[in-house]
């Protein structure tokens, strides 16, 4: 068995365990690529768990349209959630449509409206929710476990697809001709909100192009910020 095919083969055995011992659980997606290949995985094998996107008003249309390529590839609709249109509303109003360029701070604001709230609604009443972050994505992942305490949501936090590499993404999505978004061949290899990613030159880290005016070690949003002891599985050859 090649490094991939055990990569696959534990990463199947983690989404299997996910359904069958923390159900209710759900899948958070972002419809970039390596959450098409975890939507390919559950939606194939007909896995009990729910799938999410975050709608956060100002995503690229490419990855709008990937909702309906989901809908015609696999018959099932992803469920979304948006932000508070009040909350919105007065954050545009008190401090600018495009206020997150101003600072850290005010695009960590615009990203609480717009992501977390929506996501802790998203969870609400779950006892686990997957994500596809990689290890290999950014220098604030190189500590991402398969499996992590996730105590702000008071559940477990599964990141299936921690130990796989770009080329791992890509080999599978091509192998089993997985729709993606095709702002990816446009030089987008991390897809976030239109107006706070660009593509990214050569030589540049995959999420170069995410929040790209601001340090690296500031790169994140929220969404994955866990206070509770992380917990490293087992890996299943």
């Amino acid at each position: 068995m090649s490094d991939f095919d055990s990569r696959l083969a534990n990463t199947r055995v983690i989404l299997a365990r996910i359904a069958a011992d923390f159900a209710p659980a759900v899948f958070a997606s972002s419809l970039a690529a390596e959450d098409m290949v975890l939507t390919d995985l559950i939606l194939r094998h007909k896995l009990a768990i729910g799938i999410f996107s975050l709608e956060t008003g100002r995503l690229h249309a490419e990855t709008l349209g990937m909702l309906d390529k989901v809908k015609e590839t696999y018959g099932s609709e992803i469920a979304l959630f948006t932000p508070e249109a009040s909350a919105v509303d007065a954050y545009v109003q008190q401090h600018g449509l495009n206020a997150f360029y101003d600072s850290v701070e005010m695009r960590k604001e615009c990203c609480r409206i717009r992501k977390v709230e929506p996501l802790n609604r998203a969870l609400a009443g779950n006892k686990a929710w997957v994500t596809g972050q990689r290890r290999a994505q950014a220098a604030t992942r190189t500590e991402l476990a398969v499996q992590e305490n996730d105590d702000a949501h008071g559940m477990q936090k599964f990141n299936p697809l921690a130990d796989w590499s770009e080329e791992d993404v890509w080999h599978y999505i091509r192998s089993n001709n997985v729709p993606y978004n095709p702002l990816h061949d446009k030089g987008y290899p991390s897809i976030g909100c239109e107006p706070c990613t660009r593509a990214i030159q050569a030589g540049e880290d995959v999420r170069a192009g995410r929040w790209w005016w601001e340090n690296p070690d500031s790169k994140e949003c929220g969404l994955h910020v866990v206070d509770g002891k992380l917990i490293r599985i087992k890996q299943v050859s």
